[in-house]
């Protein structure tokens, strides 16, 4: 049993519409032992992608085109 401060997380987090496969290789991360193992046994095709970007240059695998993402729009006159 966790708590009701990771209940409230799990819904902060869910209000934010954060990718599914964005949440497994983040608790991946931060999971310990047990739980990566767990993690693991369940995706591991996740794990696989995890492991192969986390080696690569920036996270970009061969052949994976640049993805460049507009920047954050800044107000002005202040």
């Amino acid at each position: 049993m966790t708590g009701r401060y990771d209940y409230l997380e799990g819904q902060r987090i869910y209000q934010l519409h954060v990718p599914f496969y964005s949440l497994i290789q983040a608790a991946m991360r931060q999971a310990d032992d047990v739980n990566l193992a767990k993690l693991k046994a369940a995706w591991p095709e996740e794990w696989a992608e995890l492991q192969e970007r986390y080696n690569a240059p920036g996270g970009m695998l061969p052949g994976e085109l640049v993805i460049t993402l507009p920047a954050a729009a800044t107000p002005t006159g202040y």
